[in-house]
């Protein structure tokens, strides 16, 4: 089977924004990052930050980032196992999208109050 960094430098999209989509369009990755800019997190951290994912998925989404060059994953060597999650550098890089989502979500969220208002 063939890796996803492989796969990404064959068929990267011709459109920037697309690109992006496809790195971060998945509702958890997109919260996986928020979780991680603030620094490492383990496996239990994330979940319990995030709420409503499953580990498989969350395992899978984790999985997936590592893959694309977003986070870099460190196992310790203890029983139980310890893992660690960090943003690379590319992963990090996201950091100006992530501040511009959460500035529109702050609009957007006031611009519906605003409305519930005048109803």
């Amino acid at each position: 089977m063939k890796n996803m960094r492989d796969i990404m430098q064959k068929e990267l999209p011709s459109c920037p924004v697309e690109t992006t989509l496809m790195l971060i369009s998945d509702r958890w990755k997109v919260l996986i990052l928020r979780d991680l800019l603030s620094g490492t997190k383990r496996f239990g951290e994330l979940k319990k930050s995030i709420g409503s994912i499953t580990q498989k998925v969350l395992t899978a989404n984790l999985r997936s980032m590592e893959e694309c060059g977003l986070l870099n994953r460190k196992v310790y060597a203890e029983v139980p196992p310890r893992v660690e999650y960090t943003l690379t550098e590319t992963g990090y890089s996201l950091k100006p999208i992530m501040d511009a989502m959460f500035q529109w979500g702050i609009q957007y969220q006031q611009q519906f109050k605003n409305k519930e208002k005048e109803e």
